[in-house]
């Protein structure tokens, strides 16, 4: 056989096998995702945890300048070499797809987390609203704690590494009551691509192959905490990104921090609305009054924001990463963010905010 051949079929093999497994998400959860996954995130947190940059976006970097190097390299042979230079693009897809699913990826195909909280998945409209109306109440009792004029916008106080090290403070209280939600050595740092990251409109992403955090560190700061923990939820080992958003709000509102709880409540607020739009268009617009024009300055600086990063490659970066998250498992892509108000509006079925 063609030696070239070698790392293509594996690709394949690695797309077979992973479906296999997915239909044994137990077997995932014991062996993997509470096995092997946890002594080799410890071990790469603890490693690169107190380096004060950000080692995979270097490693990335570096494997981007590589790559653009061979394509100027081959650029000659295309023509005439063309199926070899294939296979060589291939095979290195083979390594970096095996290393993406060994080193994290397996945990999209671990046991649902709704599953594990013994939470049903359905709502009615009725019931998101209701829970939406619920959510305010909290986010305008918080806000009037932070803020006496319930005009004022929250400012948070805080530095970004300040914040950083108040996140596991949250996660502590957590694992209090969850103790699969457990998180230690931290190992969270500034994205050194914060500016693409943003043009891409991503606030973060979890390194796959270093175990490392990275967080958008030009998202407004009211923001920057929930970010934070949904992102060291994906480190934990929980890759559905409604499952991160869950975690991530739980770590926020069970930290002690009101600027944290703020942080989280608002977050879940954001997406029961934009949830409330996704099922009935303007449907939101009666409960936007019962919200504080404080709490909505913070919710127009955030759009504000994000607008002002708009260009025309970031829908093609969200269409790339919707169909990632489908190859996934993750069968409703980029919206399976939204997804966490489910988690949300069963877990306080009979539960006080």
């Amino acid at each position: 056989m063609n030696k070239k051949l070698v790392l293509p079929l594996l690709l394949v093999v690695q797309f077979l096998l992973l479906k296999f497994l997915s239909f044994f998400p137990e077997f995932v959860e014991r062996y993997y995702s509470n096995g092997f996954y946890p002594v080799l995130s410890r071990i790469s947190r603890i490693t690169l945890g107190k380096i004060p940059f950000s080692v995979g976006d270097l490693i990335y970097g570096i494997v981007i300048f590589l790559l653009l190097r061979w394509f100027w390299n081959k650029r000659k042979t295309w023509k005439t070499a063309w199926k070899d230079n294939l296979l060589s693009l291939i095979g290195f897809v083979s390594v970096f797809y095996f290393l993406f699913n060994l080193l994290w990826g397996i945990n999209y195909i671990r046991v649902p987390l709704y599953q594990k909280l013994k939470l049903e998945r359905d709502y009615s409209m009725e019931e998101l609203i209701r829970f939406t109306e619920r959510v305010i109440i909290k986010v305008n009792t918080i806000h009037s704690q932070i803020e006496k004029n319930d005009s004022l916008k929250v400012t948070v106080p805080y530095t970004r590494d300040q914040i950083f090290e108040k996140t596991i403070n949250g996660y502590g209280h957590l694992a209090k009551t969850f103790p699969f939600f457990s998180y230690r050595h931290k190992s969270v740092k500034a994205s050194l691509i914060s500016t693409p990251l943003t043009y891409m409109g991503f606030s973060g992403y979890l390194n796959p192959f270093t175990n490392e955090a990275q967080v958008n560190d030009l998202i407004p700061l009211p923001n920057f905490a929930t970010t934070t923990c949904h992102e060291m939820a994906h480190q934990i080992g929980y890759a559905s990104e409604s499952e991160a958003n869950f975690i991530g709000y739980m770590a926020s509102i069970h930290n002690d921090d009101i600027y944290f709880q703020y942080s989280g409540y608002t977050y879940a607020l954001r997406y029961c609305l934009h949830n409330i739009e996704l099922k009935q268009e303007g449907g939101s617009e009666a409960l936007l009054p019962l919200i504080h024009p404080g709490v909505l300055a913070n919710f127009k600086d955030s759009d504000t924001f994000w607008d002002s990063h708009q260009n025309f490659m970031e829908p093609l970066f969200k269409v790339f990463y919707d169909h990632f998250l489908k190859i996934n498992q993750q069968k409703d892509g980029m919206e399976s963010y939204s997804k966490f108000v489910d988690l949300l509006i069963h877990y306080y079925r009979e539960k006080p905010l």
